[in-house]
């Protein structure tokens, strides 16, 4: 996409679907434009999938030709000589070993926004032979690889689409010991709740020399984006970071909830958007005071940034209420009463 011209408030047709429409899409989005896209006979990607069911790109397979007068620009995919890839299972290398080994850079991609990313991250993307991502990067970022790079869409949707994390490792893998140089960009830091240490382990038992660019993880950078210290000097020590993918009391959580809620530290909780009622909840049982301050920050990093503050024993209604969802950060404790921006 040309980065002379602004789509502020346009109505914008993306035709077609290829493996840069998810960069084009979050550009256009971050410009402030009304895109629809029209996906031919293209399965989507997942990164792209995931921004129609936010509702962020508007998904319309009946636009016609005739119908392409009613926008203010028409973007059509797939011009040029590129090669449409977006399903990893089509995406398999050779896996004879090159004479010249690859490698694989873990690189963490921050929050959402391209800006938060690091010079070290943005030159690993823009020098990679293959770039393989998940949905919640900087998807606009994507635009900085090479022409000729193949980008590969691993992302998860909660409780939808998804590549198995072993074929992941194996993929980055077999493109490393085909001679490529291999990014694998994550959303915030590969190492915080990233299976970046298992995708290391992979590469590491495969002879794949692996190189690490820490990113900046969304767990302190949407409380952040939101106005919202993790600590201040007069109210709080600490944060605790914890997943609730799983809720309290499941037999694949290993969390001490009782714990949590006695340390007297910032909970600063990571997939947590479905599980929000029975993690408060278990919360206040364990004895934290049920008018804590708590706040939701979603989408943080993008033009779509949302947040709600209530307290620890209103926060999972209100949220719900305002339609907040994944991806999404939770703030609980005096700090998230905080708007330093404001």
């Amino acid at each position: 996409m040309p980065r002379d011209l602004s789509f502020q408030g346009e109505r914008v047709l993306l035709s077609g679907v290829d493996e840069r429409t998810a960069a084009t899409l979050a550009a256009l989005l971050r410009d402030g434009a009304r895109v629809t896209l029209r996906p031919a006979d293209a399965d989507l990607p997942t990164s792209v999938l995931d921004l129609v069911e936010r509702g962020l790109v508007s998904l319309d397979e009946r636009v016609t030709t005739d119908d392409e007068a009613g926008f203010t620009v028409v973007i059509r995919a797939g011009r040029g000589d590129r090669v449409t890839r977006t399903d990893a299972a089509a995406e398999t290398a050779d896996s004879t070993p090159a004479s010249v080994p690859g490698k694989v850079t873990l690189v963490g991609g921050g929050p959402g926004d391209p800006g938060l990313m690091t010079v070290a991250g943005l030159d690993a993307l823009r020098t990679a032979d293959v770039i393989v991502h998940d949905r919640l990067v900087p998807l606009a970022a994507l635009s900085r690889a090479r022409p000729d790079a193949v980008v590969v869409d691993v992302g998860k949707i909660p409780r939808g689409t998804f590549t198995p994390q072993e074929r992941i490792n194996a993929l980055i893998v077999e493109h490393a010991r085909a001679g490529r140089s291999v990014v694998r960009l994550k959303g915030g830091d590969n190492f915080v709740f990233g299976r970046g240490g298992e995708e290391a382990e992979a590469c590491g038992a495969a002879g794949v020399p692996v190189v690490v660019v820490p990113g900046v993880t969304s767990s302190v950078a949407g409380p952040a984006l939101a106005g919202i210290p993790l600590t201040h000097r007069t109210l709080v020590q600490g944060f605790t970071v914890v997943s609730a993918h799983v809720p309290p009391h499941d037999p694949r959580s290993t969390l001490d909830w009782g714990a949590i809620a006695r340390a007297n530290t910032t909970i600063v909780v990571l997939m947590g958007v479905a599980t929000l009622p029975a993690v408060t909840a278990e919360l206040v049982t364990e004895g934290l005071d049920p008018s804590t301050p708590a706040a939701v920050v979603a989408d943080a990093g993008l033009p779509s940034m949302r947040t709600v503050r209530a307290t620890v024993a209103d926060i999972a209604e209100v949220s719900a209420t305002a339609g907040l969802g994944a991806p999404a950060v939770v703030v609980i404790g005096a700090v998230a009463a905080l708007d330093v921006t404001a």
